[in-house]
């Protein structure tokens, strides 16, 4: 009996250090690193999948905030992969074909990504969802767009499709998006802006897209003008998941309240998936 009990406890322990993907020790796969964070019980984890912005990591899904209190603490698991790091530059950020020399697929790496925490935890993949700030929210539009199949919502904030990309963007078919921006953004403008070779994109045209692919009516349905956030919405009209614009009077920046908006947007319209 003792043999099994310490059995048990090195077959424990072996477990939570598998798990230990906190913000000094992370998760290492084939092509990059990742940070996982798990909240309380046994699961299976509705997951958050996080991207950073530029110049960050991961490990912020480490650190207080919304997402602790909005995602976390209700039961999500939160998944942040790593951008790579730029020759020469020292920063990490998220590649997207068609431009750099398309260092990694960073769509292909998010979901080996997954695969990989799956077998540090037990994760829910049909309650999959993505967000992201910035470089992040763009990479998060990039992800609805080539595999919104396999993700029950996205939520971008101040980030927007980037220009070129290898993307018809299918993906955004039934698939519930939102986007948060602040109307005073000028690192990424509401209209986007060219920066040498590229394009950071407009919010206006990917929204547009999401709105023909859900099969909504060209002009929302219904407008909320609240203290915080201006909201656009597409829904009554939608054949297929709706789509969500909440402005800010705020710059570039991650908004305060925005994970308790985005979440109630999320479970809202997946229960309406279901």
């Amino acid at each position: 009996m003792r043999f099994f009990f310490a059995l048990l406890a090195v077959f424990s322990a072996g477990v939570a250090a598998a798990q230990d993907c906190g913000p000094q020790t992370v998760c290492e796969i084939d092509g990059g690193s990742y940070h996982l964070k798990l909240p309380k019980g046994a699961g299976p984890h509705p997951v958050l999948i996080w991207f950073h912005g530029a110049n960050s990591n991961g490990a912020a899904v480490h650190r207080g905030g919304g997402l602790q209190r909005d995602f976390l603490e209700q039961g999500y698991a939160l998944l942040a992969p790593n951008g790579m790091t730029r020759p020469g530059r020292g920063e990490n950020r998220f590649f997207f074909a068609g431009r750099d020399g398309a260092r990694r697929d960073d769509v292909a790496f998010t979901f080996a990504v997954l695969a990989d925490a799956q077998t540090r935890a037990n994760l829910d993949d049909t309650r999959l969802f993505a967000a992201g700030f910035s470089a992040g929210g763009s990479m998060a539009w990039l992800l609805a767009c080539q595999a919104g199949d396999r993700l029950q919502g996205m939520v971008s904030v101040a980030g927007a499709l980037r220009r070129p990309n290898a993307t018809d963007c299918a993906g955004l078919t039934g698939l519930p998006v939102m986007q948060v921006h602040g109307f005073g953004d000028g690192q990424v403008p509401l209209e986007g802006r060219a920066i040498r070779d590229w394009h950071q994109g407009s919010v206006w045209e990917i929204l547009d897209r999401a709105v023909q692919a859900n099969g909504c009516r060209s002009h929302p349905d219904r407008i909320e003008i609240g203290t915080d956030f201006r909201s656009r919405i597409w829904e009554a009209s939608c054949r297929g998941a709706p789509v969500r614009l909440d402005l800010h009077d705020g710059a570039h920046g991650l908004p305060k309240g925005w994970t308790t908006r985005a979440r109630a947007f999320l479970e809202e319209a997946a229960k309406h998936g279901d």
